[in-house]
């Protein structure tokens, strides 16, 4: 710490961080940050600084508030916030009960989410250690939160423009690829899109991809404060709240990714639970790996009285696998890789009223 000075009894020191995760980037942070050195009760959000014990073999970058990614060394000084984390494919994380100078925590994400690592899938080396400095603080000692600028969660949802949901089986089925071909297929269509990322644990990459592929507004549950939707409850609020800020953008279309899969930690299955959003849905793309998970994925969705409109992911990677989905199943399937065009009909026949211009 470059100095030191007290605040109503609260040590406030200030230090120079190397690097800030982009899980911070709802506050706009810069490098120099006031710090206190203890937290009773931390919650999730929560921005911590950390110095990098350790390295990792298969998990040594950290993605930038700019959406770069940069390598994180030992010895860096890391801003990022405490999280949670329940990775199926990666690491599985808490939020610690009480934070101090000189704790050991860990990097759950390349986001910046920090939390004690419990666990991680087998492919990953350890999560990089991290040695606690502080929590990033205004001049009266109050801890720094991402939800400080968040936007408010929202009851009721207000006229909308259609809403195309792409959930899956878990993380890497295919999600994203088949979100950001509807997004590049709409908008050469001629079609103004808007997109978000409305589950899983912070990052920008998905968004920033979805506004390369050509959505004129993006938003995530960042937005709303929060570092994952681990614990989260009911995210029909938080749903809501994005997309009342994409309808301001006025698009003919909103795309939605629903990070990790509809089973699990992330509380994405609430999302199907709201009747108002099931009223907004004008078509559902289910993305999976191989045929179980794709029936699984339709019967689930069937007990709860929801159509599935295509499905997607690797399991349709090949001709075969599109032709026996459609066979067996009686749902069409389609593959953002090999034919985004087809995937993009099928998808805009589902929605009454959307009119392109090719």
């Amino acid at each position: 710490m470059q100095s030191t000075r007290s605040t109503a009894n609260i040590a406030i020191g200030v230090i120079e961080a190397d690097k800030l995760g982009s899980a911070t980037s709802p506050l706009g942070l810069q490098k120099t940050l006031a710090v206190v050195e203890t937290c009773a009760s931390p919650r999730a959000g929560d921005v911590v600084i950390v110095r990098a014990l350790t390295d990792s073999a298969t998990y040594n970058q950290l993605e930038l508030p700019t959406g770069r990614l940069a390598k994180i060394n030992p010895g860096d000084v890391l801003v990022g916030v405490l999280g949670r984390r329940r990775a199926l494919k990666g690491f599985v994380g808490e939020v610690p009960s009480s934070v101090a100078a000189g704790d050991k925590l860990h990097l759950l994400n390349m986001g910046g989410v920090i939390g004690l690592c419990t666990g991680h899938h087998s492919s990953l080396s350890d999560a990089i250690s991290l040695e606690v400095i502080g929590l990033a603080c205004d001049a009266e000692g109050r801890v720094l939160n991402i939800a400080d600028r968040a936007l408010q969660p929202r009851d009721q949802l207000e006229e909308s423009a259609p809403l195309v949901l792409v959930a899956g089986t878990c993380m890497n089925s295919g999600k994203t690829y088949a979100a950001t071909e509807v997004i590049k297929r709409a908008t050469r269509a001629g079609l103004k899109v808007a997109a978000a990322k409305l589950s899983g644990v912070a990052c920008l990459r998905d968004t920033l991809n979805m506004a390369d592929h050509g959505a004129v507004a993006t938003a995530s549950f960042l937005d709303c404060g929060l570092p994952s939707t681990v614990g989260a409850g009911d995210l029909a609020p938080v749903a809501k709240a994005i997309i009342a800020r994409l309808n301001e953008s006025a698009p003919d279309l909103i795309v939605i990714e629903l990070g990790d899969g509809i089973l699990g930690g992330y509380a994405v299955d609430s999302v199907f639970a709201d009747e108002q959003l099931r009223a907004a849905t004008a078509a559902l793309i289910f993305c999976a790996s191989d045929y179980v998970g794709a029936w699984g994925g339709i019967e689930l969705f069937k007990q709860r009285g929801f159509k599935i409109d295509l499905i997607a992911g690797s399991v349709t990677d090949s001709q075969m696998g599109e032709d026996y989905i459609e066979r067996e199943f009686q749902v069409p399937a389609g593959n953002a890789r090999r034919d985004g065009a087809r995937l993009f009909e099928i998808i805009k026949s589902q929605v009454p009223g959307l009119k392109t211009q090719v």
